[in-house]
Formats: C-alpha cells, structure tokens, sequence
C-alpha cells in the first residue's frame, strides 16, 4: 500500500508505532520497523542523553528498516536540557523524529539542516496549520479518543481527521481510536496517508510492560478509561483504576495539583508497568483498548492490519458501489 506517508518515509506500510513514555524501547521500535510499520524510540524513556545513545545503537543493532526518535517538549515537571537529547538523536544520523507536547519551532533549523523529516503530534487543526508553517513534513493528529493527553477541545476523529486533512497539504496522520484494519481503512477514507498507534501497539509481544496490564487492555471495553486532570487544563485520558477515581473526587473537591501528585508519580507508574498490578498507578491506554482483543507479535499485528485493511477497501466497500 502506497501513501505519500510511506513514499515520504520510506517504509512498508502507513502505520506509526507512536512514540509512548516507558515503552518505546529498541526492542519495540524495532520489532514494528521490521514488521514493515515505522517504529518509534522514545528520548525521555532514557534517563540520560548518553542512554538513549546507547539505545539508539541498540536498535540500529535490531533492523535495517527505518525507525524514528520521539521528542517530547514540556510535558514532564523535571528539567530536561532538549537540546543535549538532540545532539544525540542528530549525531546518531536519525533521519525521522516525532515530536509533541511544545512547538518544535526551536529545533526545526537544526533538523532540517541534518535532513530530518519531522513528524508533529497535536490535537487540534490551528496547532497543525502552525506546525506545516514552521516546516514540519507530517502532522499526526490526535482525536478525543486518544491515550495520553487528547486537549481540552474535545473533538473525536470522524470530524477532526478530515478537518486537519482539509486544511493541511502536508500528510496527514490519524491517531486515537485506532486499532485494527478498520481504522486504517476509514482513516484514509477521510483523507489521511496513514494512522499513529500507542495503545495497540502496547499490547503486543515486545512491548517492554507486564502481561498483567497488557491482559487487562484485553478485558476492557471502550468504557473503561477516564479524563483526569481537567481542572488543571492538562486533560489526561488514563485506564479507569482506583487511582483515576481517587484523582477525580479530589479535581471535584477543588483540590491543586499538589494533592494528587503522590497518586500518579512515576515511581507508582513504573510499579504498575513492572508488577502487572492494574491498580498500583496511573495507566495510560486510549478508548481503542475496547477494540484490542489479543497480544500478537507486532509482526501479526501490522500484517492483520493490512489484510483487513486491504480486504475492506477492495472487496466490502467496492462491492456496495453499483
């Protein structure tokens, strides 16, 4: 399948391993690369720049496909010299970066002075009409649905997809809510080049969490995710566990930042991802988790994608054209 997403990155498929905090290691990144999608390294996953040096030759050490790097800007409350990750990620000749959180305005001469094609997340069409004038290559746009951090606007897919893929000329990329073949195909009914997955790509073989949160995923239905931190106007869509109960009744009361922190650390995510214990932290996973009903290889999950895919574009929906 040919979409200028795949002609633009050159890669296989039109499908993004998106970059995740705590999952995108090598070892995923890779396995989705070689599976024919693009795979996605995430900066901040490592401690250090020298780590993610480090990371980065671990993954080139896993496949010869193309692969990127996720920077994201602003949305951690340690401080981070970005700059120290970039000179990693451009001294290790990486040629795709994924970024989100802030603008990458600041680091965009450098990337294309090093011919990095840039791939920017955000959630709304005025952030991606920014992004496309300050020279990014594609905008991955994230619908209501989405894991992580969806925006205050409350938009979903069916009309933001289409919306960001009207106004933009640079490739659009659906991301939130995806999770299979369908997706695919509708999200290029509405005009974009290729889909952004985090949640599905979660929960397959090589990701580096606990079979106890992937088979959680498994079991949910698409009800089973909550918004926290509305109120502090920093929206998170998170798995519905105690502890996102316990965040949004003290939100209600009026309560500060201050008063949940202890509740969604690092330190109690870290425990939920390595114990398999659901109810340990804050778990981050997208409505798509109702849609997600195995742990395949992320080589069975592109390739299922694709069959599906192609099966419903070329024999369901042509069939019902008279």
């Amino acid at each position: 399948m040919k979409t200028r997403l795949t002609e633009l990155l050159g890669i296989e498929t039109p499908i993004i391993c998106g970059g995740m905090m705590r999952v995108g290691t090598a070892e995923l990144a890779a396995a989705a690369s070689n599976a024919g999608a693009l795979g996605v390294m995430t900066a901040l996953t490592q401690p250090t720049p020298e780590g993610l040096r480090a990371e980065i030759e671990k993954c080139k050490s896993l496949t010869d496909k193309p692969f990127g790097v996720n920077l994201t800007v602003g949305v951690v409350a340690t401080e981070i010299n970005y700059d120290d990750y970039v000179d990693v990620i451009l001294d290790s000749g990486i040629k795709i970066i994924e970024t989100a959180g802030r603008s990458p305005e600041p680091f965009m001469e450098r990337f294309k002075a090093n011919d990095v094609k840039v791939i920017h997340k955000c959630v709304a069409v005025r952030h991606a009409l920014k992004s496309e004038r300050i020279g990014v290559d594609v905008v991955s746009i994230d619908g209501f649905e989405c894991a992580g951090h969806p925006g205050e606007q409350d938009v979903g897919g069916l009309v933001l997809f289409p919306a960001a893929a009207q106004a933009l000329k640079i490739p659009v990329v659906a991301s939130g809510g995806i999770a299979d073949g369908r997706g695919l195909a509708a999200a290029l009914a509405l005009g974009c080049e290729g889909i952004n997955m985090g949640s599905r790509f979660m929960v397959t073989q090589e990701a580096p969490i606990h079979e106890g949160i992937k088979q959680k995923i498994v079991e949910m239905d698409e009800n089973q995710t909550r918004l926290i931190f509305r109120t502090y106007k920093n929206t998170a869509r998170v798995y519905r566990n105690s502890i996102a109960d316990k965040v949004a009744e003290i939100e209600a009361a009026g309560g500060d930042f201050g008063q949940v922190h202890h509740l969604v650390s690092g330190e109690n995510q870290d425990k939920a991802w390595s114990t398999g214990d659901i109810e340990a932290g804050m778990v981050t996973v997208g409505m798509s988790g109702g849609l997600i009903n195995d742990i395949p290889t992320c080589e069975e999950l592109v390739r299922n994608i694709m069959t599906d895919a192609e099966q419903i574009i070329s024999e369901r929906l042509a069939g019902m054209v008279a």
